[in-house]
């Protein structure tokens, strides 16, 4: 087989594709779970609206009442960046299976160039998704932004509910979303966009309690409260659930974050949490550079520039459990 070259810089508009791909497919993204906003070039404002008093008693006479607050949240993407260098060799290989057709995926680049940017995007899109919900916490880290639960944390105005000690089980869980359920304010509860978002360990111990065959305890762990039926939904035991159905509980929807980490969770609407990134903006970069006719290496450099940030609007429809 030939050796593979790569002659072609992706930038301007073209790289753009590249960047959603990396930036968009995390599933916190590509399934829509969070309001994004593309096009910042350098930061947003958001505007939040507070009124009260405005209705009063009937008169004939135009007296004003009431009292409108404007405040504001500011949503600035980073700048971030991508250096690497890879040896062609051991891509090879794959590449070769692609391009002749040998691979079970249909999904992947047919040439060289798109398989090593897809490759890196994957990379980028993984990091990514960590960094929507657990960026920063615990302290600044290069290459990070401030996730959700690092900016919900320092906000006094999150309604914090005290995650149960030694973590999430299927014994407990039922009970741990019924706390925060119950701490979701009553102007939010029903709305359509309402989501608990949860951490992939929350999630699996509440599908192993509606399986039917966890032992469920109250909130305060001591006594058991009996299980979800001997055969648990649909008396399919821990079969009922095939990964495709949707969760809730007690009329809210649920969602699995991949990106929170272990026993955490937030409820909040989808249209209180923002991602925002340049995404078409001139900081968007992709870059490909074949080293061979400049050093005689085997080497490509991968060259990636692009935006990206989170915010929320108003912190105290937002429950963190932590």
């Amino acid at each position: 087989m030939p050796q593979p070259t790569i002659t072609t810089t992706y930038a301007g508009e073209f790289a753009g594709k590249y960047i959603a791909a990396a930036l968009l497919s995390g599933n916190t993204l590509s399934q829509g779970a969070i309001e994004i906003k593309p096009n910042i070039k350098f930061k947003e404002v958001m505007k939040k609206v507070v009124t009260s008093g405005l209705i009063t008693d009937d008169s004939c006479d135009f007296t004003s009442a009431g009292s409108v607050t404007l405040t504001e949240r500011i949503i600035q993407p980073e700048q971030f960046q991508v250096n690497l260098e890879l040896c062609k060799t051991p891509f090879e290989s794959d590449w070769g299976a692609v391009s002749m057709g040998y691979s079970a995926f249909d999904n992947l680049p047919p040439d060289f160039s798109s398989f090593l940017i897809a490759h890196v995007a994957e990379q980028v899109s993984a990091s990514t998704e960590n960094n929507i919900w657990q960026g920063n916490l615990g302290g600044a880290v290069a290459g990070e932004f401030d996730g959700f639960t690092t900016l919900a944390t320092a906000d006094a105005d999150v309604i914090d509910v005290a995650a149960v000690g030694g973590g999430v089980n299927s014994g407990n869980v039922i009970a741990e979303l019924g706390k925060i359920v119950d701490a979701i304010p009553s102007t939010l509860y029903g709305k359509d966009d309402l989501h608990i978002y949860v951490s992939q360990n929350i999630a699996k111990a509440y599908v192993r309690a509606l399986g039917g065959y966890a032992a469920i305890t109250n909130v305060a762990g001591t006594e058991n409260v009996g299980s979800v039926g001997a055969n648990g939904i649909d008396n399919r035991g821990t079969l009922w659930y095939a990964g495709g159905e949707n969760l809730s509980i007690d009329g809210v929807k649920i969602f699995v974050a991949n990106g929170l980490p272990n026993n955490y969770a937030m409820a909040a609407q989808r249209s209180n949490l923002y991602f925002g990134t340049g995404l078409m903006s001139d900081y968007n970069l992709v870059k490909l550079i074949d080293m061979a006719d400049i050093d005689g290496s085997k080497n490509v450099r991968v060259i990636m520039r692009f935006t990206a940030g989170v915010q929320y609007g108003i912190g105290s429809e937002i429950v963190l459990y932590s």
